[in-house]
């Protein structure tokens, strides 16, 4: 079995191929040919951290994935990253460890930026007038990073909990081209952006319905587990277009969930992200409506990272 670290996989994919396997590996997750096993979640209230337990084999493909990805968010007063873990590949045809990739959470974080690429491209207004993103973190940089290619829009509106995480930003943001706004409203965040990407394990709402604009795209990743919400259960429902990463998974946690358990949403309403992909399923249909995609993260987006990670490093 091969060892590979962080600044080995770093150094060695390619992310537009990656964010290509990805787009294919929603669409076959979709069309039914992808074994997801239910995803395992640990919380540490006392630590307020949490762990998840994801794996995934995408039918016919050689390898399958083993993943443990950790958030354990007061880490960073501790002068240690927030996210961690590890992947492990597979042979899917004789069971043998393949190779042991030590991302810390690097893996994670890039397959749900390049997700996020991936809804933009295909539900953003036609015009974007300002980006507006929730949260200062890791996976708030690496958002804003792979937006770039989807609209030459650089200007940025960032919502954040600290004086210091929001200028810590705007040297990053800046360091990117954009023209940076910080701010500790998340009302101005909505106000000043038709593409929002929401990125904090908050635990209750941070965007209300009447501050969104008409035509405004919102892509939330942060509401991963049970109990982490970003969006108020009225604005999901008020969306035209309600996209998730997978239906079954959304309806159980995630932002779609908190609408559907109050009774705002009936989950027919749901249209899942590879169905859109394939052409199975509308997207957006005007430059009016509110799209929403809902991305908890499923465990094909760690199987085809990972064979992308594993074969770069391995020079296969």
């Amino acid at each position: 079995m091969k060892v590979f670290t962080q600044q080995q996989i770093a150094a060695s994919i390619n992310a537009e191929f990656a964010a290509q396997a990805l787009r294919e590996g929603f669409t076959a997750y979709s069309q039914g040919n992808v074994k997801v096993p239910p995803v395992q979640h640990f919380a540490f209230e006392q630590a307020n951290g949490d762990c998840c337990v994801k794996s995934a084999w995408v039918e016919g493909s050689d390898t399958f994935t083993v993943k443990v990805s950790t958030g354990f968010y007061a880490n960073p007063a501790k002068g240690l990253p927030s996210n961690s873990g590890l992947m492990m590949v597979l042979c899917a045809n004789t069971g043998q460890p393949l190779a042991l990739l030590q991302d810390e959470g690097w893996l994670t974080s890039l397959r749900t930026a390049l997700a996020g690429q991936i809804a933009a491209r295909a539900l953003a207004p036609s015009l974007v007038q300002g980006i507006g993103i929730l949260g200062t973190g890791s996976q708030a940089r690496l958002q804003l990073e792979y937006l770039m290619p989807v609209t030459p829009c650089r200007q940025v509106t960032v919502w954040g909990r600290t004086a210091q995480a929001l200028a810590d930003y705007r040297q990053f943001a800046q360091g990117l081209g954009f023209t940076v706004t910080t701010t500790l409203s998340a009302e101005q965040v909505a106000r000043a952006a038709n593409l929002i990407v929401t990125t904090t394990p908050s635990r209750e709402a941070l965007l209300r319905r009447e501050w969104i604009r008409p035509g405004t795209h919102i892509t939330a990743v942060g509401a991963d587990a049970h109990g982490k919400q970003e969006l108020e259960p009225e604005l999901v429902a008020a969306a035209d277009v309600l996209v998730a990463d997978s239906i079954a998974q959304c309806s159980e946690f995630g932002e779609l969930s908190h609408a559907v358990k109050a009774g705002l949403l009936q989950p027919e309403r749901l249209v899942e992200l590879g169905h859109v992909l394939a052409g199975n399923a509308e997207g957006r249909r005007n430059d009016e409506q509110i799209t929403l995609a809902d991305l908890t993260g499923v465990a094909v987006q760690d199987a085809v990272i990972a064979r992308c990670a594993f074969r770069a490093c391995a020079g296969l």
